[in-house]
C-alpha cells in the first residue's frame, strides 16, 4: 500500500523542491483561513459596531481552546504517523489515525457540552459586560455548542491526511469550508441579508466547517483502498502503546495552545479596561497580526511530515537541510511583512472600521505587535521540529516560557509602564527570548541528530 511518489518526496525530491511542494499548499490553506478569520472581523466591522467587533474578540480564547484538541490529536497522531512511516510500520500508522480521529469527536462533544452548560460564568471570565454580553453568547452558540465537533473534527482530518504527504488535498479540505464561510458572512452578518450580527458570523463558521467535514469524509471514502488513514473503530483494539507516542508530542502542543487561551484572555481583559472601542480595536489588530502567523505556522506544519518521516529512517542530513531552508526562506519573508505593517498600520485597521477612536488605538497596537512577525517565526519553526521528531519535552518548556515566564508578566509591567499601549510590546518581548533560545536549542539537535547519524554509518 506504500505509495512509491510519496516516498520519493520524503526520500529523494531536492530540499527547495520537497518542502515547497509541502509547504506552499499549507501556506495557503492557512492564508484562506487567515482571510476567513478576517472576514466576520470585516464583516461585522460593517456594521460599525463596537459591541458586535467586541463579541467576535472576546469569544477568541474559547475558539483557541479549539486548537488545543486539534494539537493534541491532530499533531500528535500525524507526527507519530509520519514517522511510523519512515520506518515502514504501517500498522501503527493506521491505529495512529483511527486514534486521532475517535479522541477528537469525543472531546469536541465535551467541549461543546461545558460551554453550553457553563456560558454565563464564562462570559464574565472572558471579559464580557453588561454591554456586550449577550452578543458574545449569540456568536458561541453557534461556533461553539453547534460547532465544536466539525471545527475540530475537520482540523484533524487534515493533519491525517497531510501526514501521509498529501498536503494538497488537506488544504482544498480546509480551504473549502473557509471560502464557503466568506461567502455566507455577508448574507447572513450584514443587515441586507438576514441581518444577525456576530451571531450570522458564527451561523456561517457552523456551517463551513460541516461542509469541511464532508469534504474530508468522502476523500478517505474514495482513497480507502490508497491510503493508511482508518476510521474503524475496531481497529483502537490494541493500540494502547501508541497512545504515549501520540500523547507525548500532542499534549505538549494543546498546553501550548491553552496557554495561548490564557493568554489571550488576561489581554483581553487588560483592555476591556478601555472600553468596547479598545477591544475592538485590540481584535482587529490581532486578527490582522495572524495573516504572518499562519503563514509561519503554515510553513512549520507543512515541513512536519518530511522532517518526521526523515527522522524516523535515520536521513539526518536531510533533516538539516530541510529546516535549514525553511528557516531562510521565512525570516526573509517575514522580516518584509513586519516592514509593511509598521509604515502602513494606520490604513489596515482602516480597511475594519472607519472609525478614528479604533484607528487610533489599533494603529499603536499594530506597530507594536509586528515587531514580533520575525522572531515568531523562528519560534515556531523550532516548535514544529520538536513535535515533528517528538521532543514533546522541548516543545513544552517553550510553551511554558512563552506565556507563562515571559508574555503574561510583559503584560502587567507594560500596562504599569504604558498603560493600554504597552500591551503590544508584551508579545515581542516575550518572542525576542525565545528566537535566541529557539536558534540554540536548534543547533544543538541538528549537530546531535548528525552524530548519531554517523555513529550508526560506522
Amino acid at each position: 500500500m506504500e505509495d512509491q511518489k510519496k516516498t520519493q518526496l520524503f526520500e529523494q525530491t531536492p530540499i527547495p523542491r520537497a518542502v515547497m511542494s509541502m509547504s506552499i499548499p499549507t501556506i495557503i490553506s492557512s492564508l484562506v483561513m487567515v482571510i476567513y478569520n478576517l472576514a466576520d472581523t470585516y464583516f461585522v466591522g460593517m456594521l460599525n459596531d463596537p459591541v458586535q467587533n467586541a463579541a467576535v474578540t472576546l469569544a477568541a480564547p474559547v475558539l483557541l481552546a479549539f486548537y488545543a484538541v486539534n494539537n493534541l490529536f491532530g499533531v500528535g497522531s500525524s507526527s507519530m504517523m509520519s514517522r511510523a512511516l519512515g520506518r515502514k510500520d504501517y500498522d501503527t500508522v493506521r491505529k495512529s489515525s483511527a486514534l486521532g480521529f475517535f479522541c477528537a469527536l469525543l472531546c469536541g462533544v465535551l467541549l461543546a457540552a461545558a460551554v453550553t452548560v457553563f456560558m454565563q460564568p464564562l462570559l464574565g471570565l472572558l471579559g464580557a459586560d453588561a454591554e456586550n454580553a449577550a452578543a458574545t453568547a449569540d456568536y458561541m452558540i453557534w461556533t461553539v455548542s453547534c460547532g465544536a465537533v466539525p471545527a475540530i473534527i475537520n482540523v484533524v482530518l487534515a493533519f491525517l491526511v497531510r501526514a501521509e504527504g498529501a498536503t494538497l488535498h488537506a488544504s482544498i479540505g480546509t480551504m473549502s469550508g473557509c471560502l464557503l464561510n466568506i461567502i455566507l458572512d455577508p448574507i447572513f452578518i450584514l443587515p441586507s441579508g438576514l441581518g444577525m450580527g456576530a451571531a450570522g458570523a458564527g451561523l456561517a463558521t457552523f456551517i463551513s466547517n460541516c461542509v469541511a467535514c464532508v469534504y474530508f469524509f468522502i476523500l478517505v471514502f474514495v482513497r480507502r483502498n490508497r491510503t493508511l488513514i482508518c476510521l474503524n473503530p475496531k481497529i483502537l483494539k490494541g493500540s494502547r502503546t501508541i497512545i504515549g507516542g501520540i500523547c507525548a508530542v500532542g499534549i505538549p502542543s494543546a498546553i501550548q495552545n491553552l496557554l495561548n487561551v490564557v493568554g489571550m484572555t488576561v489581554l483581553n481583559n487588560f483592555t476591556a479596561v478601555y472600553g468596547s472601542d479598545a477591544v475592538a480595536a485590540m481584535g482587529i489588530t490581532q486578527k490582522i497580526n495572524m495573516v504572518p502567523m499562519y503563514i509561519a505556522m503554515g510553513i512549520s506544519q507543512g515541513i512536519m511530515p518530511l522532517i518526521s518521516y526523515n527522522y524516523g529512517s535515520g536521513n539526518a542530513n536531510r533533516l538539516k537541510k530541510t529546516v535549514m531552508f525553511s528557516v531562510k526562506v521565512s525570516i526573509t519573508f517575514m522580516v518584509i511583512v513586519a516592514v509593511i505593517y509598521y509604515i502602513f498600520a494606520g490604513f489596515f485597521i482602516e480597511l475594519f472600521m472607519k472609525n478614528e477612536v479604533i484607528i487610533a488605538y489599533g494603529t499603536r497596537f499594530l506597530r507594536g505587535l509586528c515587531l514580533a512577525i520575525p522572531l515568531l517565526c523562528m519560534d515556531f519553526l523550532a516548535v514544529g521540529v520538536f513535535q515533528a521528531c517528538g521532543l514533546g519535552r522541548e516543545a513544552l518548556i517553550f510553551a511554558i516560557l512563552r506565556k507563562v515566564v515571559l508574555e503574561i508578566p510583559a503584560l502587567y509591567i507594560w500596562n504599569h509602564f504604558i498603560p493600554l499601549y504597552g500591551l503590544a510590546y508584551a508579545q515581542p518581548t516575550a518572542e525576542l527570548v525565545l528566537a535566541a533560545a529557539a536558534v540554540a536549542v536548534l543547533m544543538k539537535l541538528l549537530k546531535n541528530l548528525e552524530m548519531q547519524g554517523e555513529s550508526d554509518k560506522s
